[in-house]
């Protein structure tokens, strides 16, 4: 007896410091504080929708004690929640009955209880009251058991061959024309030789009273992929260029939860087992979709407040028609077309206004970030580094666009020398006891012929045309005396090199870590730079994404309390285009060309 007795108070001991524990976590989060006397709130401190718990759960517990509740509030995330019973007594019953009694926890865990004094402020507040994006449709059962399972027959019987494969999230096949899941994109000149199963014909004359303002009414590309519970898709815009609107998807097997976002809007959307969902317009164009790797899903009640759902395996059948022109579509932040396709205007105004353009854009930016850059420019790269030290002691190498002169100082058996426009960058280098001075690298005050070596790193991608870009080079090549040697570094529209992101695109830790998109982030960033200046036809890039266009406005966001946003003027290059302008130069011969981390370098001598 005795021992069973000191099992109850160690039980009860260890009861009243989880329950004190727990609503520590509860007060900090929603500010709801515990009550020593009954109330008819009650809190289940430990067990909640982020470990699994459903209503229908929790409410069976509840009334196994002859209490009756009247409402459970359950908060998406969270590892407690709520009821509101319809008495003091009810309250008093259910806390007694549940209270280190009730095993409705994870794995048959034991649930902790408490009186609190009032529901939490986020009680109500839920993404899945919010409407539908527009363009967006959700058509119940839409197939028939039947029809269900005649389409998944369809599909089995067809096999795995090479026009399907394995995801690292899901098994998936293609018919009509194979998706490229790395460029997320199809091409129209490989047809592949199994078409739409014929067991899905029977699915579009059903469409007819929705299709009438869509590009299409019959699919030649069907995508069939597989989820095991716990699997998904990354948040994503299916390629604009690449189909016709809508997008379909049929939903067999189970229910999903799927996400769509624009920016910081996020509406959460159920698709039923047998539904369709349409995406058109708004929704297909400008909103992200995915589908998180879960094993549970939280969906409204019955009682209009939330629940859980665990996932079955399910079978997706998205149904698109491939785009043979350009996307016409009037929502550019997410449009590959638009992207991709330099405003009408734009070669006239990079003509036009170079100079005002690289004066605003490019020197009083640098101007004004001169010293939180320089933190940020302290590595010299190894190449450029292993390039000065090639040079003979006592040579001569001219910096042109040498900025904070972090590679005046590699190679201490030369005489180094540095010039720029910016006089913040330079005040840098004059501190470090450095020969620099100030100058246009269109017009270097250097004698000709009279330079041993010459470096321009990351500078003439700042030039608006390609005649100035060409101009900087021969004025390299001027200075240069016969037998000079000369290091170019520009920025490569490409930041990939055999599927291998650049440094540049591994710092996007949020997109690498799958956290997001670069699609989210380009929306997102557009929201944000609503208020900033932009006197120009250029887009602005989002910095740590794929470049988009090759003139861009990159930003720059200072750290001060001000967090003030420039915009950089860049002219990215394509891959041999660097090459292409050192052939005409005149007098020079091409040593070597290469790509570095994000960057097209060439290496070029002056002629004896």
């Amino acid at each position: 007896m005795h021992v069973e007795q000191q099992q109850k108070v160690n039980s009860a001991k260890k009861a009243d410091k989880k329950q004190r524990r727990c609503l520590a976590i509860i007060k900090t989060d929603c500010n709801v504080l515990p009550s020593e006397d009954p109330t008819v709130y009650l809190a289940i401190l430990n067990v909640g929708l982020s470990n699994g718990l459903t209503e229908e759960c929790l409410l069976d517990a509840a009334s196994k004690t002859g209490g009756s509740v009247t409402e459970v509030v359950m908060l998406p995330g969270k590892s407690y929640c709520f009821l509101v019973c319809a008495t003091l007594e009810d309250s008093q019953r259910i806390f007694l009955g549940m209270h280190n009694v009730s095993n409705i926890g994870q794995q048959g865990a034991v649930a902790y209880l408490s009186y609190v004094k009032e529901l939490p402020a986020l009680a109500g507040k839920c993404d899945w009251n919010r409407a539908l994006p527009n363009g967006l449709v959700v058509i119940p059962d839409f197939v028939s058991e039947e029809e269900e399972s005649k389409l998944l027959g369809a599909i089995a019987e067809d096999g795995r061959t090479t026009e399907g494969g394995t995801l690292k999230h899901r098994n998936v096949k293609h018919f009509g024309y194979e998706f490229l899941y790395g460029s997320n994109n199809v091409d129209p000149s490989k047809p592949l030789e199994q078409s739409i199963p014929s067991a899905c014909d029977a699915l579009w004359s059903r469409l007819e009273s929705h299709a009438s303002g869509w590009d299409w009414s019959i699919p030649d590309q069907l995508t069939v992929n597989e989820y095991e519970p716990g699997h998904g898709i990354p948040p994503h815009v299916d390629t604009h260029s690449a189909f016709l609107d809508p997008i379909l998807s049929l939903s067999l097997q189970s229910d999903v939860v799927m996400d769509f976002r624009q920016g910081d809007e996020h509406v959460q959307v159920r698709l039923p087992r047998r539904s369709l969902l349409v995406m058109s317009g708004e929704a297909r164009y400008d909103w992200t979709h995915g589908i998180r790797p879960k094993h549970i899903d939280v969906v409204p009640s019955v009682t209009g407040g939330l629940t859980t759902q665990a996932r079955g395996k399910r079978t997706s059948f998205t149904f698109r028609r491939l785009r043979r022109a350009p996307c016409n579509c009037s929502f550019p932040t997410l449009c590959d077309t638009r992207q991709s396709r330099a405003p009408e205007e734009l070669s006239v105004t990079l003509t036009e206004q170079a100079v005002s353009l690289e004066q605003q854009n490019v020197h009083e930016v640098y101007d004004k970030i001169a010293d939180h850059f320089s933190e940020t420019r302290h590595s010299p790269w190894p190449q450029v580094t292993e390039f000065l030290a090639s040079f003979d002691p006592q040579s001569v190498v001219l910096d042109v666009g040498c900025g904070n002169g972090k590679y005046l100082s590699c190679n201490p058996h030369i005489l180094s020398i540095g010039c720029d426009r910016a006089q913040g960058l330079l005040a840098v280098g004059r501190g470090k006891g450095q020969n620099v001075f100030r100058c246009d690298c269109l017009s270097v005050p250097v004698r000709s012929s009279s330079i041993d070596g010459c470096i321009s790193i990351a500078v003439i991608h700042h030039l608006a045309t390609g005649e100035r870009r060409l101009s900087a080079l021969r004025e390299m090549a001027r200075v240069l005396r016969p037998g000079g040697r000369a290091l170019v570094y520009v920025w490569a529209k490409d930041q990939r090199r055999n599927d291998k992101k650049s440094a540049y695109l591994r710092q996007n830790k949020a997109v690498n870590k799958e956290r997001t998109t670069e699609q989210q982030q380009r929306q997102k960033q557009q929201q944000e730079l609503d208020q900033v200046p932009n006197n120009t036809p250029l887009p602005v890039h989002t910095n740590r994404t794929e470049f988009q266009q090759q003139d861009v406005l990159v930003p720059w966001k200072t750290k001060d309390e001000h967090r003030t946003t420039f915009l950089r003027y860049y002219h990215v290059f394509e891959e041999r285009e660097l090459v292409d302008l050192v052939s005409q130069v005149p007098d020079v011969r091409l040593l070597k060309s290469y790509y570095d981390q994000g960057n097209h370098c060439v290496i070029f001598e002056k002629r004896s």
